[in-house]
């Protein structure tokens, strides 16, 4: 959608929400969610005032190199190591956090790395088992302190560096990085839809 040459080409979701936020997928996609009437002409003009930031996430992502799709055999072995390997990191983190959680999922998906669900579950992007350890510790506390707040509010990242307090260096090797290890994977192999993989701006 875009009427505007001064804009860029965007997807929007109405949706019974507050507020509006753009979101740019690994693909390079922008992905506009607003409250369900809201005018366009406001979602137009909050397109424009974060035009900067979306074209430098666009070129972020353009630049990053075009990896090999994933086998759906390479797909099923990152899966039983991360059910392997991500309980033991979420058991080692979720007392430095003082939180407990439910059930803890695997996930394939190309737009989130994971999510914490209002009932305390975990789901992780089978994914993580390409990155460095640290990253996915990183991933691991973000997901961890969303059982304190379920935002991404100064509270929510006051608690993340509280237990990890380089997480910025890891939060920007995701953002560097991430887009080109989530584009590997194949669309029909997706089981779901973000968190720090895609670009968001609230």
């Amino acid at each position: 959608m875009n009427n505007s040459p001064f804009l860029p080409e965007f997807t929007l979701i109405r949706a019974n929400r507050r507020t509006i936020s753009i979101q740019i997928t690994p693909q390079g996609q922008v992905v506009v969610r607003c409250p369900r009437f809201m005018p366009t002409a406001q979602v137009e003009d909050f397109l424009r005032s974060k035009r900067q930031w979306i074209a430098q996430h666009l070129a972020r992502i353009a630049a990053q190199p075009r990896l090999p799709l994933l086998t759906t055999e390479e797909i099923r072995i990152l899966t039983e190591k991360a059910m392997a390997v991500i309980p033991r990191r979420v058991e080692v983190y979720a007392p430095l956090v003082g939180v407990n959680y439910g059930t803890i999922t695997i996930r394939n998906q190309r737009s989130r790395w994971g999510s914490c669900s209002g009932r305390g579950n975990l789901n992780f992007n089978c994914l993580l088992m390409l990155v460095p350890e640290e990253v996915l510790d990183y991933v691991v506390v973000h997901e961890l302190c969303h059982r304190k707040e379920m935002n991404h509010s100064p509270k929510f990242w006051a608690e993340v560096e509280r237990v990890m307090p380089d997480y910025g260096v890891r939060r920007a090797w995701l953002k560097d990085n991430g887009g080109g290890i989530l584009g590997r994977m194949p669309g029909h192999l997706l089981d779901g839809k973000w968190d720090d993989g895609a670009m968001d701006f609230t």
